[in-house]
């Protein structure tokens, strides 16, 4: 077990900040799921290029991962999010992240917001 993100995970994050979503989309398995909060499950490369050149609701801003936990090909992540919305909202949040890596792919992601719902 390792506490260092491998370069799959990093890369992502640098290209969603980037806003590539070409170069991020590529990181994925044709076949990838991605489960998000309020949002039904992204599959493949299509569903994956609809979400992040549309359905997001974030504008633009950066990631900082905190913490990283990684067993063979599961990574967890956890770290914090500065931005703005596409409404012009500023966004300041925690997630997590969890991956499960095919190669140097990314073949699974669920992500998790730090917010009160009660």
């Amino acid at each position: 077990m390792t506490t260092t993100a491998p370069a799959p995970v990093t890369r992502y994050y640098q290209l969603v900040d980037a806003g590539d979503v070409e170069g991020l989309v590529a990181l994925f398995t044709e076949d990838a799921t991605y489960e998000r909060p309020g949002y039904e499950p992204m599959r493949g490369h299509a569903g994956l290029t609809a979400f992040y050149s549309g359905e997001r609701i974030i504008e633009s801003g950066a990631h900082t991962l905190t913490h990283a936990v990684v067993d063979g090909d599961d990574v967890a992540v956890q770290g914090r999010f500065e931005g703005t919305a596409r409404d012009g909202r500023a966004l300041e949040l925690r997630f997590a992240d969890f991956f499960r890596l095919d190669g140097d792919r990314i073949a699974f992601r669920t992500t998790y917001f730090y917010a009160p719902l009660a």
